[in-house]
């Protein structure tokens, strides 16, 4: 069959103007997927160092498969990590319980937001020569952490321990100064948090961190002579942020999913069994 010239014309412009709008479908279709999220900044979340940083990898790949790129920066002390979002060098870190925070800002000036609660952590007091608080002789080695926080959280469970006696009524900002009574005289010696756990082959009894336990392996990190409760949610690990992120859309949908994701809780559960709770 044979066509004239002027509908041969007409032919090619249809065709030239189908395949133009298809061209032009597929890429709009392509500038609507996850491409969008390329204009989106990498979230960068700072730890310190702990077992937590496995849950954090968890809640990372579903945001990744969401359109959110997260980078996890892990920090080896309890200092960097505020100095870090000071700088800017990081959006938000994960890793301080109110207390802890409270005195951080009072002492390094930081204008920080905590923002939404994570996990709590139980401490305990750890031994590797005695199984029962009687058997502790006169002059026995103790060690607590060194920030004036955490150091006071292990002072009042010496306390609950019947070890010591504190200045009546005092609170987590307790210090070696409120002791009034040790009976056994003990030696209390103060160590950076981190570092308790290897401590405990040099000392009668230590202040302990589940967490810290496990990545040391110096011993089983259910086998504390006496818990802390998780019932006092003023230790629950906080979502830390500068004021001006409070409402980053990044870092609230990246809490949501840490929060509400099923395999995050089965990470928590695996690597710290009871001694954790949730505080949302």
């Amino acid at each position: 069959m044979r066509i004239s010239l002027t509908t041969a014309r007409r032919l090619f412009k249809v065709r030239s103007l189908t395949l133009f709008a298809a061209f032009g479908l597929a890429l709009a279709l392509l500038s609507a997927t996850p491409a969008a999220a390329a204009d989106t900044p990498t979230l960068k979340i700072g730890i310190a160092t702990s077992p937590q940083i496995e849950a954090l990898k968890v809640a990372a790949r579903e945001a990744k498969e969401q359109g959110l790129d997260v980078k996890i920066i892990e920090f080896t002390d309890w200092n960097t990590p505020n100095a870090a979002l000071a700088n800017k060098d990081i959006d938000v870190n994960y890793f301080q319980h109110i207390p802890f925070l409270e005195n951080a800002k009072k002492q390094g000036g930081y204008n920080f937001v905590a923002i939404a609660p994570g996990t709590i952590m139980k401490i305990g007091l750890y031994s590797k020569k005695i199984k029962r608080f009687d058997e502790l002789k006169d002059g026995a080695t103790v060690a607590i952490a060194n920030d004036p926080v955490n150091g006071g959280r292990g002072l009042l469970l010496l306390q609950r321990a019947g070890l010591i006696k504190l200045t009546p009524g005092i609170d987590y900002r307790a210090t070696a100064l409120d002791i009034i009574d040790n009976p056994k005289h003990l030696k209390i010696v103060q160590l950076e948090a981190s570092q308790l756990a290897r401590s405990l082959d040099d000392v009668d009894l230590a202040q302990g961190y589940p967490s810290f336990i496990k990545l040391a392996g110096t011993t089983d990190p259910n086998s504390a002579l006496l818990f802390d409760g998780l019932e006092n949610k003023n230790y629950a690990i906080q979502w830390v942020v500068r004021p001006e992120s409070v409402n980053d859309p990044r870092i609230r949908k990246f809490i949501s999913i840490y929060q509400h994701s099923p395999a995050v809780r089965a990470a928590l559960d695996k690597a710290f069994g009871n001694l954790y709770a949730v505080a949302w």
